[in-house]
């Protein structure tokens, strides 16, 4: 009896130049319909999947992109994030993010809004 095909489907790739990774920190992140992060950056490089509902990322500098369900995205480390949002006004957003850490780190910095 054969065994079925395993599928394997390519989300992203991102070349993470000079980085040393001691640990990875996992967490489901839940949005409120149209809630938002601000304006951040992350010492550490961040991947994510988006598992439900939609989601906005903006590196500054960067065009916006728009992230559906099924979606993996990567916020630089270093980057400054621009907006990190629910996409919609009425549905929550699920996503999981894994941060790449290098010894003891904070997950996130806030920034005061660009003006």
């Amino acid at each position: 009896m054969s065994e079925p095909t395993i599928y394997r489907k390519e989300l992203l790739k991102a070349v993470l130049e000079n980085h040393a990774v001691t640990s990875v920190d996992v967490r489901e992140i839940r949005f409120q319909p149209d809630q938002r992060t601000g304006r951040h950056l992350h010492p550490c490089p961040v991947f994510g999947y988006i598992a439900e509902g939609s989601a906005i990322l903006e590196v500054e500098g960067e065009p916006p992109q728009h992230l559906p369900a099924g979606s993996a995205f990567h916020e630089p480390a270093g980057k400054v994030i621009a907006r990190f949002d629910n996409a919609s006004a009425t549905a929550p957003l699920t996503f999981i993010a894994y941060y790449l850490l290098h010894g003891q780190q904070e997950l996130i910095a806030m920034l005061p809004d660009a003006s």
